[in-house]
C-alpha cells in the first residue's frame, strides 16, 4: 500500500458545537462543512469529525495532539472554557497532567460529544 497522507476521523451528533469547539478552544482551521462531516487541518493532517447519530463515546482516547508545552497548551484550553479529566488510578499534577513511564507528558479532556482527546508532549 503506497500512503500519501493520514486523514483522522471522529465522530460528532452535534455539528454545530463540535465546530464551535475544533474551531474555538482547539483553534483548528476548517476548511469545509459537507453534509456528512466537518473537514479541518489539524498541523497538515485531514481530520474529518463525521456527522453521526447519537452514539455512546468510547471509553479510551481516540484523537491526540502533540504539543512542545503541555503546561502552556492545557493552560490555554483552560482559558477558554475546556476542562480536563482527572483519573484516581494516575498521578496527575495540579494542571492534570500526568507523566509516563517513558517520561512522556498527557492530558486529557472531552469534546462536546463525550470524545476523550489527549495533549502530548513527548520526553525531552
Amino acid at each position: 500500500m503506497a500512503i500519501d497522507a493520514l486523514i483522522g476521523f471522529i465522530n460528532t451528533a452535534h455539528p454545530e458545537k463540535a465546530l464551535a469547539f475544533y474551531q474555538g478552544p482547539l483553534g483548528l482551521q476548517l476548511v469545509a462543512d459537507e453534509p456528512h462531516a466537518l473537514v479541518f487541518d489539524c498541523a497538515g493532517v485531514m481530520l474529518r469529525i463525521a456527522k453521526a447519530p447519537p452514539f455512546t463515546p468510547l471509553p479510551f482516547t481516540v484523537l491526540g495532539f502533540q504539543v512542545a508545552d503541555i503546561v502552556l497548551e492545557c493552560q490555554r484550553l483552560r482559558a477558554r472554557g475546556v476542562s480536563f479529566e482527572r483519573y484516581a488510578h494516575l498521578e496527575q499534577d495540579a494542571v492534570g497532567v500526568w507523566q509516563t513511564p517513558a517520561g512522556a507528558r498527557v492530558a486529557w479532556f472531552k469534546d462536546p460529544d463525550g470524545n476523550l482527546l489527549s495533549l502530548t508532549q513527548p520526553r525531552a
